[in-house]
């Protein structure tokens, strides 16, 4: 049976939201986070994206590339709550639905609660129904497995529906550039545009033995999604692979007292967040940014899961203990907790790490 998947991705969510909620915002160039000279931006509405303001980008730089840009706050319970309501909307549809992150999904649908037929009926009553519900649009890929659901839902973007057919699977990936390729970063594109590949036809020229000798175990990733193909099931027990926190801060930190204090907070918060998640792990990471935007990780593998925040406090001290902080002043400071177990009762649960 040929699958329908459908991909939705909601636009420009966090910016999106925040001029929802204010109409002065509307149709200006605005991005979530912080306009301090440390700040991060964590969203940008597409009026800032004509400048080149993203995700990631550090606050300066966005306000070089847009000066007129107006930085908001983040309120990430409100977004929380926004995608609670958009899952409500999925599973209206089907069980089959795997999250992605707070504002994206998959939905398999090719036997759904409605009976309804079309995939394509299916994506574009779901848009109606987020906008009508929560005044936000989305953009909806349809087609027959995840990779071509991905890549078509960022083919018509904001407010888009872009569906792929069976019949036009195969033509669609040749001429697609490699760049388009969703799992294709900028290393990789540029490494295979340096073999002399440039689109899916390119790609698709290229034998498995090929691609296992220049791209490893990936290559037979990138061989069958050249010929449209992915089994990847849509997947509603994914399981998140770690939990974290980082922080930047504001001034660098320099003296001993103040970069153990911060990471004490840190910690704290981590294990916040892996108590509300239920999860705990064996593996605990820390990460350091210098002032000189040099990074480096160090990592420790317990005998026991970190579930309780003495074991967390003592591993994390260990860690720190380990780099030479030394006339270095530190711009960012995080840690993360991997190999995680599912907390059921007083038994931990190995939990299968997801694709």
């Amino acid at each position: 049976m040929v699958r329908k998947i459908i991909h939705i991705d909601m636009d420009a969510f966090y910016a999106s939201i925040e001029q929802r909620d204010n109409p002065e915002l509307r149709g200006k160039a605005i991005a979530v986070g912080k306009g301090s000279e440390r700040g991060v931006v964590a969203a940008a509405s597409y009026e800032a994206r004509k400048y080149g303001v993203h995700s990631a980008m550090a606050s300066r730089v966005a306000m070089q590339k847009c000066p007129h840009l107006i930085f908001v706050s983040n309120r990430m319970e409100v977004y929380k709550e926004v995608s609670r309501h958009l899952m409500e909307i999925f599973f209206d549809y089907t069980d089959l639905v795997e999250p992605l992150s707070i504002d994206e999904a998959f939905l398999d649908v090719t036997e759904n609660k409605k009976q309804i037929r079309s995939a394509t009926l299916i994506a574009r009553e779901i848009k109606e129904k987020i906008y009508e519900q929560t005044d936000l649009t989305a953009s909806a890929g349809v087609s027959i497995n995840k990779f071509l659901a991905k890549t078509a839902s960022d083919y018509d973007k904001p407010d888009g529906l872009y569906v792929i057919k069976p019949e036009e699977a195969e033509v669609f990936v040749e001429q697609l550039p490699i760049e388009k390729f969703h799992g294709v970063g900028k290393v990789t594109a540029k490494k295979m545009h340096q073999l002399g590949i440039t689109t899916g036809a390119d790609l698709k020229g290229r034998s498995l033995a090929w691609m296992h000798r220049h791209f490893g175990k990936v290559g037979l990733h990138y061989y069958n999604i050249a010929r449209a193909i992915d089994q990847r099931p849509v997947n509603p027990e994914r399981i998140r692979k770690s939990v974290g926190t980082e922080r930047t801060f504001e001034k660098d930190l320099q003296e001993h007292f103040e970069i153990v204090t911060a990471l004490y907070h840190i910690e704290k918060e981590l294990m916040r967040r892996m108590e509300k998640s239920g999860s705990y792990g064996r593996t605990l990471t820390l990460k350091i940014k210098f002032h000189d935007f040099k990074q480096i990780t160090r990592s420790q593998t317990t005998g026991q899961p970190i579930g309780h925040f003495s074991i967390l406090h003592r591993h994390a001290k260990e860690l720190l203990g380990q780099v030479n902080l030394r006339d270095r002043k530190i711009r960012l400071l995080g840690l993360s907790v991997s190999q995680l177990e599912k907390n059921q009762g007083s038994h931990a649960v190995q939990l299968e790490i997801d694709f």
